[in-house]
């Protein structure tokens, strides 16, 4: 009877469809996995190694000063 008992999950399961309902919960469940599959995608396309530019020629170069702004 401690703090993971399955009763406990189930009223606050019952309370939570409730106070926000069936269809806006499912509302939200979309709307959360769309986000977590499009910050997918932009994870997947937006690995671009430093060496290479945009066009992906290989960029070389040495720093010879480093100033403050």
């Amino acid at each position: 009877m401690g703090v993971g008992a399955w009763w406990h999950w189930l009223v606050v399961l019952l309370i939570v469809v409730l106070v926000f309902g069936t269809k806006k919960l499912k509302n939200i469940g979309g709307d959360v996995g769309g986000a977590v599959n499009e910050f997918k995608k932009a994870m997947k396309d937006g690995q671009v190694t430093d060496e290479t530019d945009k066009n992906g020629t290989t960029v070389e170069g040495e720093v010879t000063q480093k100033t403050k702004q």
